[in-house]
């Protein structure tokens, strides 16, 4: 695997909030050790990093601008601003980072970005959703499956899954669908000569 000079780290939803009981079980207690992990490599060489907070128009969520939850989790705040490569902060209300403000995909582009690495929350959520997209907007997405964690949901039907097999059906989707390709934190951080 090649990691570009130039790729970006674009590090999702890393927010308090989701460490509120309202969203069920997890899976992956490893993922934000993956996310400093990553964030610490591109800082280290001076990639550019992206960090995605999402700012829920729903009020009493546990993301809505103003509370708690909103801020960005310790492993994420402490890092931010810390590294010589370009950094943006990008808002948004809806899945896609792409769908931000500042426009993302205008940033990347400005920044002659063409490689994008995606970690943060939740996996088959906002996650999966800018990866769809980055890929439909001819991007070559690298999808850090475990820097990144998700919670059991319930669908229709009264269908269920647990947040591990929501997790690989995201990967069996995106990787098997041409969308990116689904990788891990150690094979990028070497390959991003940082290890």
């Amino acid at each position: 695997m090649e990691i570009k000079e130039n790729a970006a780290l674009v590090v999702v939803d890393v927010q308090k909030g989701f460490e509120h009981a309202s969203w069920g079980r997890r899976d992956n207690p490893d993922a934000e050790r993956n996310i400093a992990a990553l964030i610490d490599a591109w800082q280290g060489t001076g990639r550019p990093v992206v960090f995605v907070r999402h700012d829920s128009r729903q009020e009493g969520s546990p993301l809505e601008p103003g509370t708690e939850g909103n801020a960005f989790k310790e492993v994420v705040e402490e890092r931010r601003g810390k590294g010589p490569g370009p950094e943006l902060l990008v808002t948004k209300s809806v899945n896609s980072a792409f769908y931000g403000e500042p426009d993302l995909d205008a940033w990347l582009s400005g920044q002659g970005v063409r490689q994008l690495v995606i970690a943060g929350i939740q996996t088959n959520m906002c996650n999966e959703t800018t990866a769809r997209m980055g890929g439909n907007l001819g991007y070559e997405v690298l999808f850090a499956l475990d820097a990144m964690h998700t919670f059991d949901l319930e669908g229709p039907f009264g269908w269920r899954r647990t947040a591990e097999e929501l997790t690989r059906a995201t990967a069996v989707s995106l990787h098997g669908g041409g969308f990116a390709r689904v990788v891990t934190t150690q094979d990028v951080v070497e390959a991003a000569g940082a290890a």
